[in-house]
């Protein structure tokens, strides 16, 4: 009952209140980015979301607010990520303030506040078919992954973790457990980039480095990656 009706209505509920709540704060993160990552304070991109009756996973655009400036060096290319990363997004990313448009996507029904957390279309094309089953269930702005060393897990534990909060049944107490113990990492700043690095590595490029993936198998997945996008 939780699951199917009471949750999408906690949902909108709480997002609505804490967009209006907060409302103030992100237009003056908005300004504040807009000003020192001289452009559009917005970062838009490409998720895969809860799979349709076809069985197919649906496109949605999260939002968030953008942590890196588009610097490039002179080959027109964008500079690694350590270089576009000042402090400013450091301070974003580790207080996780960059996440507050993404209430904008729990109000339209693309996310909730808690289920898996919605990884990139090219992590998607890499996971096995029971791996893909976290998209059985509307992803979430937190999750069970989340809260039990976010970035600083395997991308094997994560997708089990994923996995475990859908098997396990999703209860009103889960998620208020899995809310509370994110408020605490938030205030923590605790896990919110893998240890020793500023961005976390797709799923892809980790196969890759751990021998698990073949170098052909990782173009084609990229290929059909992009093809996704393109419909």
């Amino acid at each position: 009952m939780y699951a199917k009706f009471f949750k999408r209505f906690l949902d909108i509920i709480l997002s609505l209140t804490a967009l209006i709540l907060l409302l103030p704060l992100l237009l003056i993160l908005m300004v504040t980015g807009a000003v020192v990552l001289k452009g559009n304070p917005l970062f838009v991109q490409p998720r895969p979301g809860k799979t349709d009756k076809n069985g197919k996973e649906r496109i949605f655009y999260l939002l968030k607010l953008r942590t890196m400036s588009n610097a490039r060096g002179e080959d027109g290319e964008l500079l690694p990520d350590d270089q576009r990363l000042g402090a400013y997004g450091k301070w974003l990313r580790s207080t996780s303030a960059d996440e507050l448009p993404s209430l904008i996507n729990i109000l339209k029904g693309d996310i909730s506040i808690v289920g898996p957390r919605p990884q990139l279309v090219r992590d998607m094309v890499f996971m096995t078919p029971q791996q893909r089953r976290r998209h059985s269930v509307r992803p979430g702005l937190t999750g069970l992954a989340q809260v039990n060393g976010r970035n600083n897990i395997t991308w094997e534990q994560k997708f089990e973790l994923d996995l475990k909060y859908i098997d396990d049944g999703i209860t009103f107490i889960g998620d208020l457990k899995i809310i509370l113990k994110t408020v605490i990492k938030v205030f923590k700043r605790s896990d919110t980039v893998r240890k020793g690095t500023v961005s976390d590595m797709d799923f892809g490029d980790w196969l890759v480095k751990e021998g698990k993936v073949e170098m052909a198998e990782y173009d084609r997945k990229q290929a059909e990656a992009k093809e996704l996008l393109r419909i």
